[in-house]
């Protein structure tokens, strides 16, 4: 036998394990219809290897001679990927998979090659019969150097998980909607797609050489006349054009350049490098972030398709966006190997990729990542203006342990408890230690101190201190950062109660980078608190366009419809929201709140019960509680939690918001008032909510003149 293009032994080599053609015989099958189809599809023979008698020696156990590398020695490989076949012990594996790929990245067209259409594909072609384990993606992904990605005959259905049949009993059941004819065709599409390719590039090497233009002597005076001829008559065109003809000038319309940056895949053995590996591809989304014409959704958003088996277009329309950025990162000693890949996501078409093999430095990593910030653009051909390029190109710092220490800061900061909050303090600092001047690590610690108050019912007091002192550091060493901006924003307004100030950070924040999605929703909760509801919805629909798949986000939504007085949907989302994550005890809390707003207070009795029974620190919930209890005439279940407050008193535990809250629905005003003038002095954040919340909490004292004072010292113009 021998291939289209000579020195190759076959087009194309089939690589499977024998076990998955026992029984129905799927990969003989599947062998055959691939067979009559290259015929439809190709103009030549194409020539296939396939391992069909058991006893040729290149079963799993046998040993072989080198004609099995002869074999190999093909265009395409096609590997049956099953739930058995990423297996470093099997045949298939060591000695075909693994060896084309060695062999393929050495010979003349390398392993991927550039399509017709300007895409870039491997030339390992999988076929994917079952969904993958996270382990077996990675083993593969570690070998080919880049995400899997190749044809799916797999049947998904309620616990089932096969390969598709070529005449299936109820196609319509399978969730992932494919047909068996329809996904032989896409195989032999995508072989036709490469052959062209390897063919193109092989005549022009064939040709390359063969003619060579030599120029007489004396024969560039006589072209001189032709070329003053020639440049003049292109002048008067561009001046004819300029004048008489300026739409021929104008720019194309622009396309909308929304982006997605996928969790990239960790190709280390060292499960502990993960770390790296999401800083990476968080560095990449910031870049891209600095790029005013690009619009980049959040972290958060993307990050639940970490090891995701979800059709790229599937994903684009989840997030809505155009473009989706996948990569992936391998560590190992000093040795760096990053793969990105850029892709159309509505037409699941690949636009760029490339990869990079460098050394572990400072200086390699941030040339990296501004590389492709810059080759994202280019692609997308958008201008980047001097100030963009200065901003991609700026380092953070210049010690790679001083980084290293950040990522790990980042890593722990983004799981919001109280554990890990205080050890991603304990990184940054240790940032800090080995580069003073590392801007960034500073906001990271304000943010971390921010996030132990709203997520570990820190005290205001020494929290925000803290967090000051490091995001005022941060902002003189760097004071374009939007998201040292945003924090100090928060202080402004949860410490300070100076919602001018404020703003005024929120909306620097937002001009510094308009894809940071939490400065529009720290600017909705500045909003709602001073009960402008309806721009607040404007301003957190600007930060869930940005964030569209957070949970978090979408039910927070729900909050923000209720409070712009649109009930009945808001209610609708928030109840949703709940079912979908019935272990938040704060989703139940704000459920519980809307409830008791709308006077619905055994619905609201029954979420914030379940609030105070998830949540480890359950006090917060207690004030809404208790209120809630009195209300559906349980007076005695109100004292029960104001006993519990103040139990917790003792503890050292500072409580006077909430035994403000329940004496006065108590009925109890002096002893209210009494515990108001103490949460102001202990500045507890729950107070900026008095002009919003205040007439309903604190009902029985709303009129009296010493709720008033405190009320005004914290909103002086109302």
């Amino acid at each position: 036998m021998a291939s289209l293009i000579p020195g190759y032994e076959y087009d194309i080599f089939i690589s499977y394990r024998q076990k998955d053609n026992k029984g129905d015989k799927w990969v003989s099958e599947f062998v055959d219809a691939l067979k009559t189809e290259l015929e439809s599809t190709f103009k030549e023979d194409i020539t296939v290897y396939f391992d069909i008698n058991p006893h040729d020696g290149l079963l799993e156990t046998h040993d072989v001679d080198a004609s099995l590398k002869d074999k190999l020695k093909c265009l395409i490989f096609i590997p049956i990927i099953s739930r058995t076949y990423c297996d470093p012990k099997s045949f298939a594996w060591e000695h075909e998979f693994k060896v084309f790929v060695e062999q393929a990245s050495q010979d003349q067209f390398g392993l991927k090659v550039k399509l017709p259409g300007g895409n870039i594909a491997s030339r390992v072609l999988p076929v994917r019969i079952y969904d993958l384990d996270t382990n077996d993606i990675k083993l593969y992904e570690s070998i080919l150097g880049g995400v899997i990605r190749g044809v799916d005959f797999i049947y998904n259905s309620s616990g089932v998980n096969r390969p598709l049949r070529a005449n299936e009993d109820h196609p319509q059941d399978n969730l992932n909607k494919t047909y068996y004819r329809d996904q032989i065709n896409k195989v032999a599409n995508a072989a036709k797609e490469i052959f062209t390719s390897l063919k193109k590039k092989n005549q022009h090497e064939d040709e390359f050489g063969k003619e060579v233009v030599i120029t007489k002597p004396g024969s560039t005076k006589k072209l001189k006349p032709k070329i003053i001829l020639a440049s003049a008559i292109a002048l008067l065109l561009i001046l004819l054009g300029y004048f008489f003809i300026p739409k021929l000038l104008e720019s194309p319309k622009l396309i909308e350049k929304s982006i997605a940056v996928l969790p990239f895949r960790n190709l280390s053995n060292d499960t502990a490098q993960i770390y790296f590996c999401d800083g990476f591809m968080e560095e990449i989304l910031d870049n891209l972030q600095k790029v005013k014409g690009f619009t980049v959704r959040s972290r958060t958003s993307s990050d639940q398709y970490r090891n995701t088996q979800k059709p790229i277009t599937a994903i684009g329309n989840e997030l809505n966006v155009n473009y989706l950025i996948e990569g992936s990162v391998g560590r190992e000693g000093n040795n760096l190997k990053i793969w990105v890949q850029l892709i159309d996501s509505k037409a699941d078409k690949h636009i760029w990729s490339n990869e990079y093999l460098r050394e572990m430095t400072i200086d390699q990593i941030f040339s990296i990542q501004s590389e492709i910030a810059k080759a994202v653009a280019l692609e997308l051909k958008a201008v980047l203006t001097p100030d963009e390029i200065k901003n991609i190109e700026k380092r953070p710092t210049e010690n790679i342990d001083a980084y290293n220490d950040f990522l790990l800061g980042d890593h722990y900061a983004v799981k919001r408890t109280e554990k890990n909050l205080l050890q991603a303090i304990v990184y940054y600092e240790s940032a800090i230690s080995k580069d003073p001047k590392f801007a960034l690590a500073y906001a990271g610690i304000a943010t971390a101190y921010m996030s132990l108050v709203f997520d570990a019912n820190w005290l205001p007091e020494g929290a925000y201190h803290k967090a000051r002192e490091a995001v005022l550091k941060a902002l003189d060493l760097d004071n374009d950062l939007s998201e040292a901006h945003t924090v100090l924003g928060s202080i402004k307004l949860h410490y300070d109660w100076d919602i001018k100030a404020a703003e005024k950070e929120f909306d620097t924040a937002i001009k510094l980078n308009p894809n940071n999605s939490s400065a529009y929703s720290a600017y909705a909760t500045l909003l709602d608190i001073a009960c402008d509801f309806n721009e607040a919805l404007e301003r957190f629909k600007q930060a869930l366009a940005l964030d569209p798949n957070s949970e978090d986000m979408r039910f927070w939504y729900g909050y923000y419809l209720y409070q712009a007085f649109k009930t009945d949907t808001a209610i609708l989302i928030l109840k949703k929201g709940v079912e979908d994550d019935p272990f938040s005890a704060r989703k139940h809390y704000i459920l519980g709140y809307v409830y008791l707003e709308s006077g619905e207070n055994i619905k609201a009795e029954k979420e914030l019960e379940i609030a105070t029974e998830l949540d480890p620190i359950p006090q917060p919930y207690y004030l809404y509680l208790g209120v809630a209890y009195n209300r559906a005439g349980k007076p005695g279940e109100t004292k029960r939690l104001l006993e519990k407050l103040n139990a917790l008193e003792k503890e050292n535990n500072k409580v006077s918001f909430g035994k403000a809250v329940l004496l006065a629905e108590l009925g109890e005003a002096d002893q209210s008032i009494y515990w108001l003038k103490k949460a102001y002095e202990e500045r507890h954040q729950y107070l900026l909510y008095l002009k919003k919340s205040g007439p309903i909490i604190f009902s029985s004292i709303h009129s009296d003149s010493r709720f008033l004072v405190i009320y005004h010292k914290i909103w002086p113009d109302n």
